[in-house]
């Protein structure tokens, strides 16, 4: 394992001094450095691992240093995280080995300091001693979150939920798929996945809906089954976004910020690929992975549209259904990119101007009686409430719209779906109603 460590303290130097996205910079990793599968697994293991404990991490770097952490070098303080990850989180690395190959890791310079840490912390018992601090601090150390969003989420959803969304949020998310019913039943796609040796079940929550339990050295999206278009990769609280979408036959939908185009196709497929759907996206290159995928899983209803979703676009037709899934702070989706939870408050500030803009230019889009629905992959009321809360003063020709969505769920116009519920990603949903007899809006 001592070339797989070597790569992630690679990575975690990179990931501390570029601020790449965590999922990107091991993908392309991978795709480039020869690893054996076993080798991958444990890397990806530790490399997520230290990511999503950082804060714990750090915390017991600043305990067991006698030297300021600030006056500690980026190489060092990553192999001690390691360290200290393999010793508390992975059971299967032998105290021993966690520390000698730490210290090899380490420069020369800081070998011994770095063996010295981790075995001072082993003889006292591998313990976080937390007793001082006060409870959001606490939760803070235990979980890895920063206590300014843990003090939003016990504002907003109370104890109980919050410690579900903290509990809930390490670990690797699993990957859901959504079967492409136009052209295939649910049983054929799991036979065919069954065949070429995926682990794959039905999601109980909702139909259509596959789940890997295991996914085979080559990736599900090099199968054959994928190739022939029988399913596309998508996270079951997108999937159940689209669901309260719930666009018709023949409709006219617009999907605002739409790439990389996985609620497009459950859309087109949900409208068994007639009437029209604009795909929406500021970057053109995004919009290629839109085209792409709509043609392997034969869905010419769907439209690329190049389009800033903030400005009104005079060309776009008045639509039954309109969908702007904006983009946000990504709270949501901690398990997948866990670098999100540590960026400071302030870089969030900015988002919720430009979710209103984004709604604003959404809602003249719709026709009346149609449907307008806003969604985020972030558990942030700031992003999600107070934005539509505000809609809906500035707009009382817009009403909320209740939806059954089912899968145990109750009836409602908005809702926050939690990780530890759906066993999907965290996400916000809400949907409004424009009234049959509303004027024309202008922006």
């Amino acid at each position: 394992m001592t070339q797989s460590r070597k790569t992630v303290l690679e990575l975690l130097c990179r990931m501390e001094q570029n601020g790449a996205y965590s999922n990107i910079i091991l993908d392309n990793t991978f795709s480039r450095d020869n690893l054996s599968p076993r080798d991958k697994g444990f890397a990806a293991a530790l490399f997520y691992g230290v990511l999503e404990r950082k804060m714990t991490l750090d915390f017991l770097i600043r305990e067991y240093s006698d030297i300021e952490f600030d006056n500690l070098s980026c190489e060092t303080v990553q192999v001690l995280r390691m360290g200290f990850y393999q010793l508390l989180y992975m059971g299967g690395v032998p105290e021993n080995a966690a520390v000698n190959e730490s210290a090899n890791l380490a420069n020369q310079d800081s070998k011994g300091f770095v063996n010295a840490i981790l075995r001072n912390f082993i003889r006292d018992g591998k313990e976080i001693n937390t007793i001082h601090l006060e409870d959001n601090a606490k939760l803070s150390i235990e979980y890895s979150c920063p206590k300014w969003l843990i003090k939003k989420w016990l504002a907003t959803f109370g104890e109980a939920s919050t410690l579900e969304i903290l509990k809930g949020s390490f670990g690797r998310p699993p990957i859901y798929l959504r079967v492409n019913t136009l052209r295939f039943q649910t049983d054929d796609v799991i036979a065919a996945l069954l065949k070429e040796k995926f682990a794959v079940k039905r999601n109980t929550f909702l139909d259509d809906c596959l789940e890997l339990e295991r996914v085979n050295n080559m990736g599900v999206e090099l199968s054959d089954a994928y190739r022939k278009g029988m399913f596309h990769v998508q996270d079951i609280s997108s999937q159940l976004c689209c669901k309260l979408v719930r666009p018709g036959f023949n409709q006219t939908v617009i999907d605002l910020c739409a790439a990389p185009g996985g609620k497009s196709f459950t859309l087109a497929q949900m409208m068994n690929n007639r009437g029209r759907l604009l795909a929406c996206d500021l970057y053109g290159g995004r919009l290629a992975l839109i085209e792409s995928g709509a043609k392997r899983l034969g869905l010419d209803v769907i439209k690329v549209v190049e389009n800033d979703s903030t400005i009104f676009n005079p060309t776009f037709p008045q639509a039954d259904t309109v969908l702007c899934d904006v983009p946000c702070s990504g709270l949501g989706v901690i398990r997948r990119k866990p670098e999100i939870k540590y960026r400071p408050m302030k870089d969030l500030e900015p988002l919720p101007e430009k979710q209103k803009k984004i709604l604003d230019t959404a809602a003249a889009y719709v026709k009346p009686n149609g449907t307008l629905v806003y969604s985020t992959c972030t558990l942030n009321p700031d992003e999600n409430e107070a934005v539509v809360d505000e809609f809906q003063r500035r707009h009382p020709v817009f009403s909320p719209y209740f939806v059954p969505v089912g899968s145990g769920l109750p009836d409602a116009s908005r809702y926050n779906l939690f990780p530890h519920i759906t066993g999907g990603d965290g996400f916000f949903v809400a949907i409004f109603r424009r009234k049959p007899d509303a004027q024309q809006l202008t922006l």
